[in-house]
């Protein structure tokens, strides 16, 4: 695991804790470390993708809710799905959810991999066949589930709908009509609960080593991705 390795670095990416408030400040290396093992939270088994506060803000719990997304650009509001799901059926779960996206889809690779400024840097590749994007993506399940500074995005800008499978290992489903995606959850036992909070609104932190960017690398070439979409702050 690469907590320890990059725990520094991965707090202060997120950016979001001023001096004095976070809860990892005032631990030794042993507490930390300790805290950085535990992946199991009751029923919930978290990735190494992620970790939530040593306070336990937020206690990792499989389900979903319903959410809106604001586009401002139409001046609309975008129905979303979000959902954490344990990692023993987390990536079949975002699997079954790209089939009803339909036979040709586009993707998009997320990686904040060089760590030298905030945010992150999307890479675009538009028609790909269903079959043999999810036939890639199989291949490399170990590195799209366990590091926390990769995500991916498959999307249908026809319907418009799109899943992704995000840094901290959240589905995230994006468009209008989405009880087919509710009951592929639903399928995968994971239920519904509209209060549900995710390790995204509260201190955590990101994990990742060479290897697995050596190994995104390798998908970006596999998914024919040679060069930067767009950067996001």
């Amino acid at each position: 695991m690469g907590f320890l390795k990059k725990f520094f670095r991965n707090v202060f990416r997120e950016g979001s804790m001023p001096v004095g408030t976070s809860s990892f400040e005032r631990l030794d290396e042993e507490e930390l470390e300790a805290h950085l093992g535990v992946a199991r939270y009751g029923n919930f088994m978290l990735t190494d993708a992620v970790r939530p506060s040593y306070d336990l803000q937020v206690v990792p719990t499989q389900g979903y809710r319903h959410d809106a997304y604001r586009d401002e650009q139409s001046r609309t509001n975008v129905p979303v799905l979000m959902a954490a799901v344990s990692a023993g059926q987390l990536f079949e779960t975002f699997m079954d959810l790209i089939d009803p996206l339909g036979g040709v889809v586009d993707v998009v690779l997320e990686t904040s991999h060089s760590g030298e400024e905030k945010g992150h840097t999307d890479l675009y590749r538009e028609h790909i066949d269903t079959p043999v994007l999810k036939s890639i993506l199989w291949e490399y399940e170990e590195l799209l589930v366990n590091d926390g500074c990769a995500g991916i995005a498959v999307l249908n800008p026809g319907i418009p709908q799109e899943i992704q499978f995000d840094e901290h290992k959240l589905l995230i489903v994006y468009g209008d009509q989405l009880e087919e995606f509710e009951a592929i959850c639903r399928d995968h036992q994971v239920r519904c609960d509209d209060k549900l909070k995710f390790i995204t609104e509260a201190e955590h932190v990101h994990s990742s080593s060479d290897r697995y960017a050596q190994q995104f690398d390798e998908l970006k070439m596999r998914l024919g991705m040679d060069c930067d979409y767009s950067n996001y702050d």
